[in-house]
C-alpha cells in the first residue's frame, strides 16, 4: 500500500491545521493507522493511532486534548486534526499503516507498522 501525507505548511501558534494521509494500493479498511513525527533532531514520536473501524483510538498523554485522529474509510484517508499550534509542534508528521488491529501497549511503536507515507512538514511560528 502506498500513503501520501499532505496537509502541512506554515502556521502561527495557536492556529489549527489538519493532515490528511491517503492510501492507495491496498485494502484500506483492513488497516490500522496512526501519525508520528520526527522534529529535527529529536526522535520520531507517537501521535495517535485508530483502529481499522475507526472505533478506537490510542494517543500518548502529550497528545490529548490537542491532537485528534480520524478516519473515512470511504476516501481511503486519515486525518490528523492539530489544535492549538505551538512552534514545538514543528516537524515533519508521518503517516503509518498496520495490517490488522492495533492495541495500545504497542501503538506507539514504529516498529509495528507495515508501511510509511513520505512525511508532511508541519512549521509553526510563534
Amino acid at each position: 500500500v502506498q500513503l501520501q501525507a499532505s496537509g502541512g505548511g506554515l502556521r502561527q501558534a495557536g492556529d489549527s491545521l489538519r493532515l490528511s494521509c491517503s492510501a492507495s494500493g491496498g485494502r484500506f479498511s483492513s488497516y490500522a493507522m496512526a501519525w508520528f513525527r520526527q522534529a529535527p533532531g529529536k526522535a520520531r514520536e507517537f501521535l495517535a493511532a485508530i483502529s481499522w473501524s475507526g472505533v478506537s483510538t490510542h494517543y500518548p498523554d502529550s497528545a490529548k486534548g490537542r491532537f485528534t485522529i480520524s478516519r473515512d474509510n470511504a476516501k481511503n484517508t486519515v486525518y490528523l486534526q492539530l489544535n492549538d499550534l505551538r512552534p514545538e509542534d514543528t516537524a515533519v508528521y508521518y503517516c503509518g499503516a498496520k495490517v490488522g488491529m492495533i492495541v495500545s501497549r504497542t501503538a506507539a511503536l514504529g516498529r509495528v507498522y507495515d508501511y510509511w507515507g513520505q512525511g508532511t512538514l508541519v512549521t509553526v511560528s510563534s
